[in-house]
C-alpha cells in the first residue's frame, strides 16, 4: 500500500492547498471586522438565505478532502476524518470575517462537514467491498511504485482546466500577471517608471498567435501531460490507452470550463480550426512517445512545458475572455477562479520539478 499513500498523502497536501485558497481568495484586504468582538467574530452567523450553489460547491469541495483524510492512514474510522474537516472549515470560516470581500456562515461549516462525512463514509465502504485493494492493484499494473508525485499532478490538471485559458490547454501563462502586480507595487516610488525591468509598462498591445503557433501551443498543452504520464506508467499497451484518456480529460475540463463560462450551449465553442489540428498533433506526438524509456519520456516534458510557457506567455486575453472572466471573480465562480487560476498558474512549473527529480533519479 505504499504507493497508494504516497499518491493520498500528494493529493491530500495539494486539495488542502486548494481549500485555503479557495476560501481565502483573494487574501485582500485583510482588516478587523467594525463593530464586533472576539466573542461575535468566532460565533459564526447563520444566513437569512441559502443559495442552491454555494451548499453544492461546500459540499462537493469537502468530499475529496474526507476522502483523502479516511483513506490516508493505516484503515483510520471515521471520528478523525470529519473532526479535521470540521477544524479545518471553522478555522476557514472565521478567517473570512477578516475579508471584506467574503461572508463566513455556519451554514458553509455546515455543508463543508456533511461533505466531508459523506466522502469518509464513501471511502469506508470502498474499503469494506474492496475497491480500494483493487484500485491498487490497477495502479501497481500501469504505474510504476515511485509515480506517486506524478500521478497527483495528472490528477490536478484537469482542475488547472477549470479557470478559462487564452488558449486551450494553454497553463502556465504568469509572466503578464507577475507585471501587473510588479507595476502596483512600485507605483509611487522612485522605480515607478520601471526602466530597469525586462519589460515597458506601455508596451503596444499584444496580436493573437497566428493559427499555426495557436495549434502548436494546443498540442504542446495536450503533450506536456501525457510524457508526465508515459514517465509515470510502466512499459506495455496500457500506454496506448492512457494517451487517449489523459487527452479526453483535458477536453472534457476545458469543455466544462467554456460552458461554466458562456453557457452550457457554447461548451463546445473552444474546438475553433486550430484547436482540432492541435489537438490531433499533441495525441499523435503522444502515441510515438509510447515505446519511449521513461527517463526520456521526463526529458522530453523538460523540454515541451517551458516551450508551451513561452507561447501561452506571448498569447493575449480574448477581450471577450477577460469581461466573462469578471464574473467569475465578482461572481458566484470566486471559489473556482482563484482555484483554477492558480492551478492553472503553477502546474507546469510543478510537473518541471517532478520531471527533473525523475530525470536527475538513478
Amino acid at each position: 500500500m505504499h504507493q497508494e499513500n504516497s499518491t493520498a498523502r500528494w493529493l491530500l497536501a495539494a486539495w488542502l492547498a486548494l481549500i485555503v485558497y479557495a476560501s481565502l481568495y483573494p487574501f485582500e484586504p485583510w482588516r478587523w471586522p467594525p463593530s464586533q468582538d472576539w466573542r461575535s467574530v468566532l460565533a459564526l452567523p447563520w444566513p437569512r438565505k441559502i443559495f442552491p450553489w454555494d451548499a453544492q460547491i461546500n459540499v462537493v469541495g469537502y468530499m475529496p478532502l474526507g476522502m483523502l483524510l479516511r483513506t490516508r492512514g493505516p484503515r483510520p474510522g471515521l471520528f478523525w476524518p470529519l473532526l479535521l474537516s470540521i477544524a479545518l472549515s471553522y478555522t476557514m470560516e472565521v478567517l473570512q470575517t477578516f475579508l471584506p470581500g467574503r461572508v463566513p456562515s455556519a451554514s458553509d461549516l455546515f455543508f463543508n462537514s456533511t461533505g466531508a462525512l459523506a466522502g469518509a463514509v464513501l471511502a469506508w465502504i470502498a474499503d469494506r467491498v474492496g475497491l480500494l485493494e483493487r484500485s491498487h492493484g490497477w495502479r501497481e499494473s500501469w504505474f510504476e511504485s515511485d509515480s506517486a508525485g506524478g500521478l497527483a499532478l495528472l490528477t490536478l490538471w484537469p482542475m488547472a482546466l477549470l479557470c478559462p485559458t487564452p488558449v486551450p490547454l494553454g497553463v502556465g501563462r504568469w509572466l503578464p500577471h507577475l507585471q501587473e502586480w510588479l507595476l502596483d507595487a512600485l507605483e509611487g516610488t522612485r522605480w515607478e517608471d520601471s526602466s530597469f525591468l525586462w519589460f515597458e509598462p506601455d508596451a503596444p498591445v499584444q496580436r493573437a498567435l497566428p493559427p499555426g503557433f495557436e495549434a502548436l501551443a494546443i498540442a504542446l498543452g495536450l503533450l506536456g501531460p501525457v510524457l508526465l504520464g508515459l514517465a509515470v506508467a510502466r512499459r506495455g499497451w496500457r500506454r496506448y490507452l492512457l494517451v487517449p484518456m489523459i487527452g479526453l480529460g483535458g477536453v472534457l475540463s476545458t469543455a466544462l470550463s467554456t460552458a461554466l463560462n458562456f453557457g452550457p450551449q457554447h461548451a463546445w465553442a473552444w474546438l475553433t480550426p486550430p484547436a482540432l489540428p492541435g489537438l490531433s498533433l499533441g495525441l499523435m506526438l503522444g502515441l510515438l512517445a509510447v515505446p519511449l524509456p521513461r527517463r526520456a519520456c521526463a526529458a522530453l516534458g523538460l523540454v515541451v512545458l517551458p516551450s508551451l510557457i513561452a507561447l501561452v506567455t506571448h498569447a493575449p486575453a480574448d477581450p471577450f475572455l477577460s469581461i466573462s472572466l469578471q464574473a467569475w471573480d465578482q461572481g458566484r465562480f470566486v471559489n473556482l477562479y482563484g482555484m483554477g487560476q492558480w492551478l492553472g498558474w503553477v502546474w507546469p512549473f510543478g510537473a518541471l520539478a517532478w520531471l527533473l527529480t525523475s530525470v536527475a533519479r538513478r
